[in-house]
């Protein structure tokens, strides 16, 4: 991706935010040259890999496959950051824009759609060999189990959620002509260095082209 469009999506994305009076934490607003005076104090924000995540999956096509995130809260692997268990992101999903299918190996998170646009998420359960499985799918939504066929498009509105479990594929979009959705994610501790199990198998953070100055880092970057 260039910057340019990391920088674009960012910006929407805090636009967005702004209008349905979301709140970030202050790291959020943190300039490149702000971070160079950061000491460890900030090692939390840098290990657990907090903050903003714009990627196109290597798709080379950001508008149609692409996803704008920021992760508030998150765990990790060494001490002590392995006492927290839980991470949180809110999510800016364009209309239209997928997150390609996907499943995870150990995170359980809760997709809940919190504000705009609707959210449509697909799922399907996952054979051993890593294909799509045809079987009926079993998935809570807001509390209430749910059997559906395989390839299901469940259609979230706002304040509804649904609780993706390991091992179930999804792939989730903003439903068109419903607008922008502000998603939010409550889960395990997420992995994105291990975790992420790819039906098409894209890359997970973009490489960048940098045809102009950053306005924020990218979690991946400090």
């Amino acid at each position: 991706m260039k910057r340019s469009e990391i920088n674009a999506a960012i910006a929407r994305a805090k636009a967005v935010l702004d209008q349905y009076d979301f709140h970030l934490p202050p790291f959020a607003f943190w300039t490149p040259e702000a971070w160079r005076e950061k000491g460890a104090e900030c090692d939390a924000i840098r290990v657990c890999k907090l903050g903003w995540d714009v990627t196109d999956f290597a798709s080379g096509d950001f508008d149609h496959v692409g996803l704008t995130a920021f992760t508030i809260r998150n765990g990790g692997a060494a001490a002590p950051y392995r006492r927290t268990v839980y991470c949180e992101k809110a999510m800016i999903v364009g209309e239209g824009q997928r997150t390609p299918m996907h499943c995870h190996a150990v995170k359980q998170e809760d997709i809940i759609c919190r504000a705009g646009g609707n959210l449509v998420c697909q799922v399907y359960n996952r054979r051993r060999d890593g294909s799509l499985d045809d079987s009926e799918v079993s998935v809570s939504l807001d509390g209430v189990a749910h059997r559906v066929a395989a390839g299901h498009c469940f259609v979230i509105r706002p304040g509804e959620s649904i609780r993706l479990t390991p091992f179930l594929y999804h792939e989730f979009y903003a439903e068109p002509g419903s607008g922008v959705a502000i998603v939010g994610e409550v889960s395990s501790v997420n992995d994105d260095a291990s975790d992420n199990l790819f039906l098409a198998a894209p890359g997970r953070f973009p490489a960048i082209v940098e045809d102009e100055p950053a306005i924020h880092l990218l979690c991946n970057e400090y």
